[in-house]
């Protein structure tokens, strides 16, 4: 018979990189969490996982147990939901995740106030590189940029203009770009986040006509060629500090760096494709109570003007 614990076992299996991680997840010994894998997969008469000296992976079989198993114990987690005292106490555990950066500095500080407002709760923060639902193990997950395709319903936290930066140092050395068409003769930085095409920089003039006599058009694209690229939105931010290049940056993390005058804003006066912040939470009918209120949690603090959005492709950058 199937018990909760061998549910556990290939849920841990199926988020680790290895099975030593996995046993560290469960607190057991990786030995033990062998035996026990060795054990059910006797029990079912398939094999769950292949294992070499670095890796462990599950099998097709493995992929469906693990799912299935899954979405079981969300349901039995749930269950004292339904039974909850007159006092409405919110119990078990509520996991998030969230993208590197953002979720460092701005999610985790509201988390440890949210728990505060609600002791009885176990939470869990997973950051990644790219977070999305599609892994299926989280209760609801931190965007930064413009929405794809997805069941799960986006609700916009927050506005998130993006700046195009530069040091002091950087725009003495190579002067200042007046234009988006001279930053072609410009070192640029570029970051890898959410399959984007991040060479490609998309500019608008507000209020800007195209007519006789403007030698500037309203809109513009550019494909730069990036002399520097990475994945990491803080490292591009730094050495954009370090006068390595100019950087197109969210707000958030750019408007620190701006206001003590490590970077400068460039070509002020355009705006670049916004990539606002967006919880992604489960349709009312897999919501819980727990993701309930981090939502109107998060809308409270994030900002009122929250909203729900379509599902759309998604543009921009964390």
């Amino acid at each position: 018979m199937i018990q909760i614990e061998d549910l556990r076992l290939v849920d841990a299996l199926a988020q680790a990189p290895s099975l030593s991680a996995a046993a560290r997840a469960l607190n057991v010994t990786p030995p033990a969490l062998s035996a026990r894998l060795r054990k059910l997969e006797a029990t079912l008469g398939l094999a769950l996982a292949t294992r070499t000296a670095r890796r462990l992976s599950l099998t097709a079989e493995g992929e469906r147990f693990a799912q299935e198993g899954a979405a079981l114990l969300a349901q039995l987690e749930a269950l004292p939901e339904s039974f909850r005292r007159e006092d409405r106490r919110l119990t078990g555990t509520l996991r998030i995740a969230a993208p590197f950066g953002y979720g460092r500095h701005h999610i985790a500080p509201l988390l440890a106030r949210f728990a505060q407002l609600h002791p009885g709760l176990r939470l869990q923060l997973d950051l990644r590189e790219t977070p999305w639902p599609d892994r299926q193990d989280s209760d609801a997950v931190i965007h930064i940029g413009v929405v794809r395709d997805s069941s799960w319903i986006a609700r916009t936290l927050a506005p998130n203009a993006r700046w195009l930066c530069a040091s002091p140092a950087y725009l003495r050395a190579h002067g200042t770009p007046g234009e988006p068409r001279e930053l072609l003769g410009h070192a640029c930085i570029c970051i890898r986040e959410n399959d984007e095409d991040v060479t490609l920089w998309r500019f608008r003039r507000p209020g800007a006509e195209r007519g006789r006599g403007r030698k500037s058009p309203a809109r513009e694209t550019l494909r730069v060629v990036p002399a520097f690229t990475t994945n990491d939105g803080s490292v591009a931010r730094q050495w954009a500090e370090q006068g390595l290049g100019l950087v197109l940056r969210s707000e958030w993390d750019a408007a620190e760096a701006v206001a003590r005058g490590t970077l400068v804003r460039v070509l002020a006066d355009w705006e670049f494709d916004s990539a606002p912040v967006t919880l992604l939470v489960p349709t009312r009918r897999g919501r819980t109570a727990r993701v309930q209120a981090l939502l109107q949690f998060f809308e409270e603090t994030l900002g009122s003007g929250a909203r729900n959005s379509a599902a759309a492709p998604a543009r921009g950058q964390a």
